[in-house]
């Protein structure tokens, strides 16, 4: 059996350090494999608040909507940075757990999902935790968890 070909990488970014190397990551992959890097910022509509759940506010979802801008531009920055430009941005809205377990995979064609082992802090960590177990449960292709890298 010859060794799997990744072409379409399904990433997830957040700002953090741990997803901003799993997408570094996934860039040497595709590249390796003449494939496409997929680099989705999902926005969950149920903003938390100190009550519960706010109902929908358009300016906080506008807000989100700008910041996942900015991570999908700064990924497709590095990859011009390392000659890179197959890069594909996708915000999406909903639960991040679906979206890059199934709803993405299956629109996109996704064959490898990549994902940061934590997030920025404690709560984040618990959640992207918990998301990441949920992806590699749960998605149809192959899925690789990056470990922070010891610096």
């Amino acid at each position: 059996m010859s060794g799997q070909r990744y072409q379409n990488i399904l990433v997830g970014v957040d700002g953090s350090d741990q997803a901003n190397e799993a997408f570094k990551k996934a860039v040497e992959v595709a590249r390796r494999n003449q494939g496409k890097v997929y680099v989705a910022n999902i926005i969950d509509q149920q903003i938390p608040t100190m009550m519960g759940y706010a109902p929908l506010d358009t300016t906080i979802i506008e807000q989100e909507k700008d910041t996942a801008q900015e991570l999908i531009e700064s990924c497709k920055q590095y990859g011009k940075s390392v000659n890179f430009d197959l890069i594909e941005g996708i915000i999406a809205y909903g639960s991040a757990k679906e979206a890059m377990a199934k709803q993405l995979p299956e629109k996109y064609g996704i064959d490898l999902i990549m994902v940061g082992q934590s997030g920025l802090n404690a709560v984040e960590r618990f959640i992207t935790g918990s998301v990441a177990s949920y992806i590699i449960r749960e998605a149809k292709c192959d899925v690789l968890v990056v470990s922070p890298s010891e610096e």
